[in-house]
């Protein structure tokens, strides 16, 4: 019934910008791209492999109904075949299941070798008005300032290996924004997901002494208080970024000492625009890794992070020519005995089309195993 729902609200909302756009060709736009991914997943060079193929494409649909009010719609495609597909229903499951509190992703078809999922990641309509700003709707709240691990992102954390979902997932929130001057902002918002869990905070950010700095506090998944900070700004010719955030069982505040994640590190874009980054995270309770899956889980918990009670982060990325780029990543963490490393390269084929090749490596105890996996990606996208 929900689907239902959500697909009549959609049409009616597209037609009626539909009749907008042959008023005024400016009050609508659409963009997306089409990336098609071959990727391989193998223990040894000698041992077995995986192989999968996945073609996506993305539609981002913007709306101005007016001055005040804008909507926007946005899809994933995605057609999976492969050795996945064929192992049968459990991945395509994982694929088409919501976290949402509504149920927008649908598998069109699901065959013995393939299947089509169709998710709406994106659906919101945002009201403005002086400094007053309120989304209601699936959308992205990003209260992060790092760039590898976001303990202050407790709406929507992701996972820095999911390298195929630049725009991130969303939450089904309602999101109150007050500007009370240029630099400075009030946010209240809402998030229910679809085991009915509620996420609910408020964040305060303001400038001062050259930097951009937040607090939050609230309620999260339905069972944590939280409470965090973050800043970001320079420290010399460095760019300067940390945040974290403690996280407390309600029911058990006064028998439990709860989570602590606090992650800081620095970032700099060299001369050529190649960039040098670093960044270190401390967890005071790490999650307990069973396996890789959970690596590339689509939707974290800001509590669930780390996997080690230390862990750190470098990458440089060399800009060898305008069109190449050509990048080192690598992970460590202690607690697994193990390691990541993760080359890749980008190179621009036209002005809206680029190749890229990446490769991950880990290497670790994973549910106290010593284990090793390696992936391969190589993807060619054309934006649009």
């Amino acid at each position: 019934m929900r689907k239902i729902i959500v697909t009549i609200a959609v049409i009616t909302l597209l037609l009626h910008t539909e009749k907008s756009f042959t008023q005024d060709k400016k009050s609508v736009t659409l963009s997306g791209y089409l990336t098609s991914m071959q990727s391989v997943i193998f223990d040894t060079l000698t041992g077995p492999f995986i192989n999968d193929f996945l073609l996506h494409n993305r539609l981002n649909f913007m709306a101005y109904l007016s001055d005040n009010i804008t909507f926007s719609a946005e899809f994933r495609n995605r057609f999976f075949t492969g050795d996945m597909a064929r192992m049968g229903k459990t991945y395509s499951e994982m694929i088409g299941s919501d976290e949402g509190l509504i149920d927008m992703s649908w598998n069109i078809f699901n065959e013995k070798s393939f299947f089509l999922n169709t998710t709406i990641d994106r659906l919101w309509l945002d009201f403005n008005y002086g400094r007053f700003q309120a989304r209601i709707g699936r959308q992205r709240i990003n209260w992060g300032q790092t760039l590898v691990w976001n303990p202050n992102d407790i709406f929507n954390a992701y996972s820095f290996f999911d390298i195929d979902y630049i725009e991130r997932p969303g939450s089904d929130a309602i999101r109150l924004q007050y500007y009370p001057s240029w630099s400075s902002t009030v946010e209240l918002a809402v998030k229910a997901d679809s085991e009915n869990d509620i996420t609910a905070a408020g964040l305060f950010r303001f400038s001062r002494w050259g930097y951009d700095i937040q607090f939050l506090g609230g309620y999260s998944n339905s069972s944590d208080i939280v409470a965090g900070a973050g800043w970001s700004g320079s420290l010399g010719s460095l760019s300067f970024r940390g945040e974290g955030s403690w996280f407390h069982p309600l029911k058990s505040f006064s028998d439990t000492t709860g989570t602590a994640i606090i992650t800081a590190g620095i970032d700099k874009i060299l001369r050529d625009n190649s960039m040098l980054q670093i960044q270190l995270m401390y967890c005071s309770n790490p999650l307990d890794l069973q396996n890789f899956t959970s690596l590339y889980t689509g939707n974290l918990s800001a509590k669930d992070l780390a996997f080690s009670e230390f862990s750190a982060f470098g990458q440089f990325t060399w800009a060898a020519t305008p069109l190449l780029r050509i990048g080192l990543s690598a992970m460590w963490f202690p607690d697994l005995k193990g390691y990541f490393t993760g080359p890749a390269i980008d190179y621009s084929l036209a002005e809206n089309a680029d190749f890229s090749l990446f490769w991950q490596h880990f290497d670790g105890k994973i549910g106290g195993t010593k284990s090793r996996i390696n992936l391969v990606f190589l993807r060619i996208r054309y934006s649009f």
